[in-house]
């Protein structure tokens, strides 16, 4: 069986967007391969945090991965930081990458620019693709769900492999980019040209998954759609109910044909409050077993586990890295 690995940074709640584009194949993807699901936390310090707020969020988004149907006898599920091996991983890759091709990385790029206005630039927002590219390689990772937005840093972290791989020894997998499927891009609720985000502005362009179901249900209702009043899935010319069409069909796994049809001749607004409904149904139903996780032992118990799992196979590609480098003692 292949393998697959994601991570994901603990920077607040994700939205109904995150859920549909990536936790959601995520369960569909955890029975095609052995999956490592790593809550990145050494990457949110990249950044300042909130040393509290950062432990929090680090448990909340461990059970927000279990609320969306990962299941721990299938999947590996752990925390970055309790996993020693992705530091010296890190460290490894800095050493045999280059300042300029890291200079280059458009994220770091974005953040530096942002982060320079405030407090300097950080050298581990420099140093970030080394560490993302060791969190991958440490479990020969076949394929890497990311959105479009990360596909640079999926070719690094390809290019310091084969680096590694010719001037060492041939270690590592060649990891392969696995897009979200079509459909999997949920948009702004205000603004249906721009991609839901948690950071937006204006609280009524997004619903996270712990929001109020009641709000939520109100915020589908109150949805910016068009002057059109047919339920017709264009993304170019109906963006708005288009992408509420998205939802829908993501949530209920209706087709989207089956959606127009059953709402023929009705108006906008029928359509949005049965929405309405199927989101705050949906959110009740999740936040009940987000509670259930969060609240309980078992969380902790999924954890270590995970933790246990993940070192076991990290420490030995580190062992490996260690003597192709020449590092340590020989080992028998």
């Amino acid at each position: 069986m292949k393998t697959l690995f994601s991570g994901v940074q603990p920077s607040g709640i994700p939205t109904i967007g995150n859920y549909i584009g990536a936790y959601k194949q995520f369960v569909e993807l955890q029975d095609q391969y052995d999956s490592y699901f790593c809550i990145v936390d050494q990457h949110a310090i990249t950044v300042p945090q909130d040393r509290l707020k950062l432990r929090e969020n680090t448990r909340k988004l461990a059970a927000i991965y279990l609320a969306s149907g990962l299941d721990p006898e299938k999947i590996t599920l752990f925390i970055q930081s309790e996993v020693s091996a992705h530091a010296k991983a890190a460290w490894m890759l800095q050493c045999i990458s280059y300042i300029g091709e890291l200079e280059r990385m458009t994220q770091f790029k974005d953040k530096a620019r942002k982060q320079n206005q405030r407090d300097g630039i950080s050298v581990g927002l420099l140093t970030y693709p080394p560490l993302m590219a060791g969190d991958i390689l440490l479990y020969n990772a076949d394929v890497v769900p990311v959105g479009d937005d990360q596909t640079q840093h999926i070719e690094y972290t390809r290019n310091v492999a084969e680096r590694f791989n010719a001037k060492y020894n041939d270690i590592f997998t060649l990891p392969q980019i696995k897009l979200p499927e079509v459909g999997g891009r949920i948009m702004s609720l205000n603004d249906p040209t721009k991609k839901m985000s948690k950071s937006d502005d204006n609280q009524k362009s997004f619903i996270t998954l712990l929001d109020d179901p009641n709000q939520a249900a109100k915020k589908i209702r109150s949805a910016v759609t068009d002057s059109d009043t047919v339920i017709k899935y264009d993304k170019e010319n109906k963006p708005g109910i288009s992408n509420l069409l998205s939802i829908y069909s993501s949530l209920t796994d209706k087709k989207v044909s089956d959606l127009e049809q059953q709402y023929e001749g009705l108006s906008y607004g029928e359509f949005k409050k049965d929405l309405g409904e199927v989101v705050k149904e949906f959110l009740i139903e999740f936040q009940d077993k987000y509670n259930y996780y969060l609240n309980s032992d078992k969380l902790d118990e999924i954890l270590d586990e995970g933790r246990d799992k993940a070192s076991f196979k990290a420490d030995k590609m580190i062992e490996k890295m260690e003597r192709a480098l020449g590092l340590g003692r020989k080992r028998k």
